[in-house]
């Protein structure tokens, strides 16, 4: 069993706006539209942590992943849709990598629309006659892969909403850590700063190209036993059990907002005392816990103290985050990772360098308490409690409940049945 991590890594250039993007002429968007991905949900992918190599991308480990389909005729892969980088990466059929062969390819020969791009600052500019082109080499903490710039329709889910838009095709991937995941690529949702260029971001070129109904998309990841979700062009209410309100992205690149302090049963523990810099966010559907800087995480593990065994998971308080004038309260079940019997903080440790640290991450297990909307247009993240029909944690925790009775028991007939003797 793999031990899930957190992976997140930080690109650090800086690009203008993605102009409107062009769509295919046989594929026209519907104008004002809103299409929803059904995700798939993963337990426990294990991958190690990325490093970061000229400022490109990372790797995955995140839970849930959809469809997306890209070419002329369409060519299906499944995705992750990651908030938390900036560009859509598929393994391509030059690809002859037993990591890439185990997954969908794309074949730039199948499809009429595509264009093999040279360079990414000249985005709808073709290979030249010379075949020169960049290779991009993406670094991550047990692998690599290289790949090639390619132009072409993309369309989320089945077809519903298309644009054009660049995207990496590799042509190369080593066999950790692609040929462990069952997604095919990753869809990178971040502001258009993350992305190779203005013309990378997918987000953007639908935004541009006027195809969804608002700016906007919105996220929920449901419980064990729950269609988790994402919506593009509106958000759903009846995933809401409160009304959203939204805090404003402090720094373009994630989706990032300030948070005024973390709580331990609604007392604040004064770890954002900084006026001047609140301590930053980032909403990132991608990540597969919580993290934050060492000392803070070193602070919480001794505050909270929760047990190996997980003998304490009814006593343990609850962990909130302040961002604007509302508390993002966690519970147990909801902050503690649980592998069988054993229970461990699901926080890692991240320290990010300035300018872009220190930052916090809000992951899966935030994210599946809170329904979530990444507002383009207005600049801002909206946060609701999540509606569920299935609790996080019902199953789990009754399981562990009867686990520890069994152990009791086990413990007192040991203890009781020193030194007797059987009679006939």
């Amino acid at each position: 069993m793999f031990k899930p991590v957190v992976l997140i890594a930080f690109y650090l250039a800086t690009f203008e706006l993605a102009p409107a993007a062009v769509l295919a002429p046989h594929k026209k968007a519907k104008a004002q539209a809103s299409v929803t991905i059904p995700l798939t949900r993963r337990k426990k992918i294990g991958l190690t942590q990325v490093k970061q190599k000229s400022g490109h991308k990372k790797g995955q480990a995140s839970e849930y992943y959809g469809v997306v389909t890209v070419g002329s005729p369409a060519q299906k892969f499944s995705v992750v849709f990651d908030t938390g980088s900036g560009n859509l990466l598929l393994p391509s059929k030059e690809c002859t990598d037993e990591a890439c062969t185990s997954h969908k390819q794309f074949d730039s020969a199948l499809s009429a629309t595509a264009m093999q791009i040279a360079y990414a600052d000249q985005p709808s500019t073709p290979v030249a006659a010379d075949g020169s082109r960049d290779v991009v080499t993406i670094t991550f903490g047990t692998g690599e892969m290289s790949g090639v710039y390619v132009r072409d329709n993309i369309c989320l889910g089945e077809g519903d909403l298309c644009c054009k838009a660049d995207f990496v095709a590799a042509t190369e991937e080593s066999d950790e850590p692609f040929s462990l995941v069952p997604f095919d690529g990753i869809l990178g949702l971040s502001l258009p700063q993350m992305a190779e260029g203005p013309a990378f971001s997918v987000l953007d070129q639908f935004v541009g190209a006027g195809a969804l109904q608002q700016s906007l998309f919105g996220v929920f990841f449901g419980n064990e036993g729950e269609q988790s979700e994402m919506t593009f062009g509106s958000y759903k209410a009846e995933h809401t059990a409160t009304e959203i309100f939204w805090s404003p992205v402090t720094t373009p690149g994630y989706w990032q907002v300030a948070m005024d302090d973390i709580t331990v049963d609604k007392q604040g523990l004064g770890l954002c005392n900084d006026a001047q810099h609140k301590c930053q966010v980032a909403v990132d559907t991608g990540t597969s816990l919580l993290a934050g800087p060492s000392e803070v995480v070193s602070a919480l593990v001794d505050k909270l103290q929760v047990a190996d065994d997980c003998s304490n998971m009814q006593s343990l308080p609850d962990l909130g985050f302040i961002v604007g004038d509302h508390i993002l309260s966690l519970k147990a079940e909801d902050y503690v990772a649980q592998h069988s019997d054993r229970c461990s903080l699901g926080l890692m440790s991240l320290d990010v360098p300035p300018p872009k640290g220190p930052l916090f991450i809000f992951g899966d297990p935030f994210l599946r308490k809170y329904y979530t909307v990444y507002d383009r247009q207005n600049m801002r993240v909206g946060f609701a409690l999540a509606k569920h029909t299935v609790q996080n944690g019902d199953v789990s925790l009754a399981a562990m409940r009867t686990r520890h009775e069994r152990r009791h028991k086990h413990r007192l007939r040991q203890k009781h049945g020193h030194g007797r003797s059987s009679h006939a």
